[in-house]
């Protein structure tokens, strides 16, 4: 369960962890609305949403005579939130042309009230040869503007669309069906001006108010003993955000008096900088936490933050000490840094070792350190591994001094092997 042995007493008599959030956190994100502009602008924009219709007519002989006036209609469809209609009339519109040609229109299906448009009706040629009988109102000039539909019913089309005795010896019927397509674009308008009215939203603060929790150390119901100093925690807040930790103060096999818990193999600003994170969401000042401000203790704080971070199953705090470790590598704790991403399974930051390790200028450095000696003892594997990075490197020459060199263990100066120190 990652934690020790478990003493009784309440938190009540200790101090509340220490541990402030950095600067851009704490400060306040409050906005101050903008001036209004001294000069404005605004643009009308007009134009036309567009749609079209397919319309088949079968067996038009057969329509022929249902009378003057009357019409044979397409589905409605929409376009420009209005529904429309063909409506096509075989015996003609008119009573006085007698029937002698057929009409077409395009009719407003749906109640509205001066509806601009622009219309196109196509009569296919279905001989193939495209020579279409289109009447349309894009890609004109229109002197008098687009068609006004005052009312549903409202129709824009042609009483003489099309004499009929020409039609029915044309290339326009064919196997006694006619083929039409319409166009519709209703017209819209919107103006356009400059947003100046706006409600600015603070980000949000909830780190802030839950990382205060742990600041003030107020409703605290457990604390942690650790490496003789104690620190006071929400139960509540620990569970949401660690399983290990959930399964531990609310799983089954947890102690309903338990009130105090000793974490062990860890050191205290370690776990401090651990509950930092789990109240603020954010790795800790380091040096305001230790009172060094060294690369070298930012990069151990880091890699015994991981590790932390690993038995708690944290696994954004383990990413950002990952981050850390990989912008901080260098010679003197490569390999230290190495053999945790090992044990850890921090395959990204594993790679970012390997790589830095294996290139000429840093191998012989680094098989010097103490750190490289703990690497070969505790994850022995790894030299596999570092040999292949080596030998992409190029630098087939230096793989047998990762096992022949006088200043490790293991052999001496001709690369002959002798016992190794313990």
């Amino acid at each position: 369960m990652g934690a020790g042995r478990v003493c009784r007493g309440g938190p009540s008599s200790v101090s509340p962890a220490a541990g402030r959030p950095f600067s851009t956190l704490a400060a306040s994100s409050s906005a101050s609305p903008s001036s209004a502009p001294s000069e404005t602008a605004s643009t009308s924009v007009t134009k036309t949403v567009n749609g079209s219709h397919h319309f088949k007519i079968a067996g038009y002989s057969l329509s022929k005579g249902i009378g003057v006036g009357k019409f044979i209609a397409s589905e409605s469809f929409n376009v420009g939130g209005f529904d429309w209609a063909i409506y096509f009339y075989p015996d003609g519109k008119s009573a006085e042309d007698g029937a002698a040609y057929v009409s077409l229109f395009i009719a407003l299906a749906s109640e509205g009230t001066d509806v601009r448009a622009l219309f196109e009706l196509t009569l296919v040629d279905q001989s193939g040869k495209g020579q279409d009988k289109v009447h349309t109102h894009f890609g004109r000039s229109l002197e008098s503007g687009p068609y006004t539909l005052k009312y549903r019913g409202s129709m824009w089309g042609y009483k003489r669309f099309f004499k009929r005795t020409a039609l029915e010896t044309s290339d326009y019927l064919k196997d006694d069906c006619l083929l039409v397509n319409c166009t519709v674009g209703v017209v819209q308008s919107h103006t356009e001006g400059p947003k100046i009215y706006t409600i600015p939203v603070p980000r949000s603060n909830m780190a802030l108010h839950i990382g205060q929790l742990l600041t003030s150390g107020k409703r605290t119901d457990i604390a942690f003993e650790v490496d003789g100093e104690m620190f006071p925690a929400h139960k509540v807040i620990l569970s949401a955000r660690s399983p290990v930790f959930r399964a531990q103060l609310f799983g089954p096999m947890k102690d309903k008096d338990m009130k105090c818990i000793k974490i062990e193999d860890m050191e205290a600003p370690v776990f401090k900088a651990l509950l930092h994170f789990m109240y603020w969401d954010e790795l800790p000042d380091i040096e305001e936490l230790t009172g060094v401000n060294t690369t070298w203790v930012s990069t151990l704080m880091a890699q015994h933050l991981l590790a932390a971070a690993d038995r708690y199953a944290l696994e954004r705090l383990k990413l950002l000490c990952e981050l850390k470790l990989c912008e901080d590598v260098a010679i003197n704790t490569v390999a230290n840094t190495l053999a945790l991403a090992e044990q850890h399974h921090c395959y990204q930051l594993k790679t970012v070792c390997l790589k830095f390790v294996a290139l000429p200028e840093n191998l012989k450095a680094v098989m010097q350190t103490d750190g490289f000696d703990y690497l070969q003892q505790s994850c022995p594997s790894l030299l596999t591994e570092l040999l292949e990075y080596v030998a992409k490197a190029g630098e087939h020459s230096v793989s047998p001094c990762l096992y022949s060199t006088e200043v490790l263990d293991g052999g001496d100066a001709n690369g002959r092997r002798v016992k190794p120190r313990i």
